[in-house]
């Protein structure tokens, strides 16, 4: 049996998360979705730009 292999996002003690936002294009007027991994606690002053 073949073992998975499972990536976390932990490096050392700081905490990863990614985080998908929707943000309207400018070129066509439709929505994208932006993905960025970042640290935890910078998460609340990305959402809010």
């Amino acid at each position: 049996m073949a073992k998975k292999v499972v990536a976390t996002l932990q490096t050392g003690s700081k905490k990863m998360t990614k985080v998908v936002k929707m943000v309207k294009s400018s070129k066509s007027g439709a929505y994208v979705f932006e993905e960025k991994v970042m640290n935890a606690d910078e998460v609340e002053g990305y959402l809010k730009k």
